[in-house]
């Protein structure tokens, strides 16, 4: 076995995919994450797990007094747990993870309060919010640094006052998920850990609940079982670095609250709590990145209960979960973010929304373009979404206009510069240059034009298409850019390429399935799809079909759209192995997104909705095709 290094020890030799590799493989030598539960049923015992492999507990020590109902806070270091109910203190106690022993106190909280269900900390902050400091509850959270001993300072307030909520976090952001006030609340708030401020809206859950356990990656969120009004079993998840409502994706074994939670990046465990009238010692686990129906994982100590409260160093909060050590998860170009632009819903729009690629679920606000269009041509740079040309409103107007975002800064598009005329068109890119082929003013035209998508400017002519044509979609390999379908005006089945990186007229690629119009691409770096569109009879149609873009050719049948669709946007929302279609006209228009696995022939499934139903947004990535491998 390779000699991969530890924060201490940076000798050996290997690479990035090397060390993720071991890591998932449970084969990393920090990877065996600690997992730590304190206080169930009253009891000072903390019990020590070992999360990525199944078993029961061993004892760790003792906190400075029987408790429970407390709010759990950890480092890579250290692992804490504040406030309690027997009855209502503001003390805090810690340990660390390395030396097995007795807690020690560390300071107290703001006000005496109990009962949040769940970890939200990074390796620098720790944070208590709610609580119920009896008999009313509150809305204040708390802040402690977590590498000293101190009390603890005021953050700022919940949107509302309310207990026992689930609390999850990532290495910038911590959520508070339901919660009695006293009434059940499905609010969901959010802050972000290094600036202190008030809580903000970020969505809500499936229904009102509390009592729930909170578990969470460093990208997903998680709320586990809790009462709504009834005792639930029910899994619902957030995407923590977008705002948007939960989704439920599985259940656990069996319905009940006030279980404690432990996890890593990848594996929950979600340790006793109520079931009933029965106090539990069972262990559920499940993978945090899919959900579905959790598995049995052990049995906590023999003094079984509610309230218990989970920790460990290696939560979501602490770097991906792998103390400092695991990679970004390896995508060679790092790009997971969807771009979703304008459209006509029926009339124009101006909106701009986002989505996480690999993560399903609704799209979010992100700003607004210059100016109202539909029918702009997306180009996906690393840093950069560019949206050319469109059908601008209030009239069938062809837009020359180029607008751009970074995709890391959410807020409204700057203008970029011009096209070389105003034009419908299809856009596709590599890491440096991005073409807009063809289009219509409205006249059909075989104009391309390139832009250098680093540098603001006007767009300048590269060369011709095969044919005048409008309304197809394009996609792009770090090298190719392959565009096809269209009017001319009757419908088109041609495809044609161009090299990228050298100006010049396109070439003949080959042929799609029929001839259509409307139809919309995504691609990876070996492989392009064109999916829906209108035929000839006419009709709408649910047909994907697909290239291989380094070598010329016909295409091939994918599968097929959930229904007949077209017009689902004009660029390649996609990262290395994901596509995703947005919205359309079904005749009528739609807010439903859906998604293809590139390299995997089969049928498209559901992602989530958007913010409007709406056909011909330009929709674009930062992770798609072209930029792999530059």
């Amino acid at each position: 076995m390779a000699n991969y290094p530890q924060l201490d020890n940076s000798s050996g030799v290997w690479n990035l995919r090397e060390v993720y590799d071991a890591v998932m493989g449970g084969y990393w030598p920090n990877a065996n994450a600690i997992g730590l539960l304190g206080g169930p049923n009253d009891t000072s015992i903390i019990d020590k797990y070992n999360i990525t492999h199944s078993g029961n507990h061993t004892v760790f020590g003792d906190l400075t007094r029987a408790n429970k109902g407390m709010f759990s806070m950890s480092s890579f270091t250290r692992g804490i747990f504040a406030g309690g109910r027997s009855p209502e203190t503001n003390t805090i106690d810690y340990v660390t993870f390395v030396t097995e022993g007795n807690a020690a106190d560390f300071g107290d909280l703001t006000v005496a309060r109990s009962n949040s269900g769940g970890l939200a900390s990074n390796s620098v902050r720790g944070m208590a919010g709610g609580g119920d400091p009896g008999p009313s509850v509150s809305n204040v959270i708390d802040y402690i640094t977590m590498a000293s001993t101190g009390n603890a300072s005021d953050f700022g307030d919940l949107t509302s006052a309310r207990r026992v909520s689930a609390s999850v976090c990532s290495p910038t952001r911590a959520a508070f998920m339901g919660g009695p006030t006293p009434s059940l609340s499905n609010t969901i708030d959010f802050v972000e850990i290094a600036k202190t401020g008030n809580a903000t809206d970020f969505g809500d859950l499936t229904a009102g609940i509390r009592d729930a356990t909170g578990v969470s990656s460093s990208t997903r969120g998680v709320s586990c079982g809790g009462v709504n009004p009834a005792e639930t079993s029910e899994l619902q998840f957030i995407t923590i670095a977008s705002q948007g409502n939960s989704i439920d994706y599985g259940n656990l074994t069996i319905a009940k609250q006030n279980s404690g939670g432990m996890n890593n990046s990848v594996k929950a465990l979600i340790a006793g709590g109520q079931g009933g009238p029965a106090n539990l010692n069972t262990i559920d686990t499940f993978i945090i990145s899919t959900g579905g129906t959790a598995t049995d994982f052990g049995d906590t100590t023999s003094e079984a209960g509610e309230a218990s409260s989970g920790n460990s160093n290696a939560h979501g909060g602490l770097n991906d979960g792998y103390q400092g050590t695991r990679p970004i998860p390896f995508q060679e170009n790092g790009g997971d973010r969807g771009i979703i632009a304008g459209g006509q819903a029926p009339g124009k729009q101006n909106e701009i929304g986002f989505i996480t690629i690999s993560s399903t679920g609704n799209e979010n606000e992100f700003g607004d373009l210059t100016q109202a269009r539909a029918g702009s041509g997306g180009i996906g740079g690393k840093t950069r979404a560019i949206f050319g040309g469109g059908n601008a409103s209030p009239v069938v107007t062809a837009s020359a206009v180029i607008d751009y975002v970074e995709f890391s800064t959410k807020g409204n598009a700057a203008n970029f510069g011009d096209l070389t005329s105003g034009r419908f068109t299809s856009g596709a890119n590599n890491n440096t240059r991005g073409v807009f082929m063809a289009g219509a003013t409205p006249t059909r035209g075989n104009i391309i034009d390139y832009i250098t998508i680093a540098t603001l400017g006007n767009a300048a002519d590269f060369g011709d298409t095969t044919i005048s044509v409008s309304q197809g979609a394009a996609t792009a390999s770090n090298t190719r850019a392959v565009r096809g379908a269209g009017s001319t005006p009757s419908y088109t089945d041609v495809l044609d390429y161009v090299t990228i990186s050298t100006t010049g007229n396109a070439t003949d690629f080959g042929n799609l399935l029929s001839a259509i119009n409307e139809v919309a691409a995504v691609g990876s770096d070996t492989r392009g799809v064109w999916a829906g569109g209108e035929d000839t009879s006419p009709a709408y149609i649910n047909v994907m079909q697909y290239i291989t873009i380094a070598s010329t050719g016909n295409a091939t049948d994918f599968g097929d759209l959930l229904a007949a669709n077209s017009s689902q946007g004009r660029g390649n929302m996609s990262n290395t192995t994901r596509g995703v279609f947005a919205g359309g006209y079904t005749p009528g228009f739609t807010n439903v997104m859906q998604y293809i696995t590139i390299a995997s022939t089969g049928n498209a499934t559901d992602f989530g909705d958007m913010i409007t139903a709406e056909a011909g947004s330009a929709t674009v990535g930062n992770g798609q095709g072209g930029l792999v491998g530059g």
